[in-house]
């Protein structure tokens, strides 16, 4: 027996004229724009530029600001030219340069709402003037809600190759180039303070000026903060890495790079901060602490690091006689810590020392009972 062909079920012609042919398979126009822009989200840059090629209705979706709130400076783009500080030739750099001023613009156009910006500029370049480029961005985007900056402000990513002979006066070349790096960065972070006040991580090299230490302040809202030496030769006083620790309320995670200049071996320190919780030393050299007042300190790391110098007894005896052991320290300042150099602290570790916290104090301890050797 022949079955007649079903019929297909009839579909007012009203019905039929409201769904449109895409809307069948993928009704994605029919989300809430929160909803799009959210899926739109996770693509990459490069793949959200395509999407506007799709329709009208995407292309209008990304030209949101809220779809770009990334600038990364750092990546190396379409050029996949290696790692960091890589030299180039002239023309390689050039085609660098009109990337990131492209770049620029199109978040500038995008009127992006910028939650991270990472960068990596040499700000006392007088020819491309760097900081002037990115304080054009900030000025004409949406940053006041920025939380997230890593900024190397000391070299370019790609650095053209320099053929040119450098004259014996190169040294105090050096010097002025690294004054006008510092007075740059000062006047950009002026201007992120002023733009910017509720950063709250930040990943930079310091020059530890009094000037750049209270700019740095006004980020009241500062969690993480991560600080990295700018030049061998520029020491830290005692009493402006104190003043950093204390004037920043909200400070839970802070990482030191510090490497202390040979002339002031001997100088100690003192850090206090009732926020602070995690604290990494371990990068720096010659970081020596005298005093710490850090009652919410859950994890220390820290790290002796051997420098070559050559000391006689004497010497090296009068310079080790001024710091006190780290462990008594620790015990007078930190009374919650609970982990140091990622090992777990057992419960009664002030009241007695045992033999894999020694172990760790020989690691990380300057005085004379953890460091009985000449070479430093």
């Amino acid at each position: 027996m022949i079955m007649p062909p079903r019929k297909r079920p009839l579909v007012p012609v009203s019905a039929r004229r409201r769904l449109k042919p895409d809307e069948d398979y993928f009704p994605f126009n029919l989300l809430p724009v929160e909803c799009q822009l959210h899926v739109l989200s996770f693509l990459s840059e490069v793949d959200k530029c395509n999407s506007a090629l799709v329709c009208s209705s995407w292309s209008r979706l990304v030209r949101s600001g809220k779809l770009w709130r990334v600038a990364d400076y750092s990546r190396r783009g379409v050029f996949h030219l290696g790692q960091e500080g890589l030299l180039v030739s002239n023309r390689e750099f050039e085609r660098w340069k009109a990337w990131v001023h492209h770049y620029t613009h199109h978040l500038i156009s995008r009127g992006a709402s910028l939650l991270t910006l990472k960068a990596s500029f040499d700000l006392g370049d007088q020819c491309n003037k760097w900081g002037e480029l990115l304080s054009h961005l900030l000025e004409n985007v949406h940053c006041r809600d920025l939380s997230h900056l890593d900024l190397n402000w000391t070299f370019t990513l790609l650095e053209p190759l320099d053929l040119r002979v450098h004259s014996s006066s190169s040294s105090h070349q050096d010097n002025i180039t690294k004054m006008d790096q510092v007075n740059n960065f000062q006047i950009l972070l002026a201007r992120l303070a002023q733009s910017c006040p509720r950063i709250i991580k930040m990943r930079l090299h310091f020059d530890w000026s009094e000037t750049s230490v209270a700019l740095i302040t006004q980020f009241q809202h500062l969690r993480i903060l991560e600080l990295k030496y700018f030049w061998v030769f520029k020491g830290v006083s005692p009493s402006t890495l104190q003043t950093l620790t204390k004037s920043l309320p909200n400070l839970k995670s802070l990482t030191l790079h510090v490497l202390v200049p040979l002339r002031n071996l001997g100088i100690s320190y003192t850090l206090e901060s009732l926020s602070l919780e995690f604290l990494d030393v371990s990068p720096s050299r010659g970081l020596v602490f005298s005093c710490l007042k850090l009652p919410a300190l859950r994890e220390l790391r820290a790290k002796k690091i051997v420098r070559g110098i050559t000391l006689d007894r004497r010497t090296r005896l009068r310079i080790q006689s001024r710091w006190p052991c780290l462990y008594q320290v620790l015990r007078e300042g930190t009374p919650k810590l609970q982990a140091l150099n990622n090992e777990r602290l057992l419960p009664n570790w002030k009241e007695q020392s045992y033999g894999e916290l020694t172990s760790i104090l020989q690691q990380s301890c300057y005085c004379l009972q953890h460091l009985d050797s000449w070479l430093w």
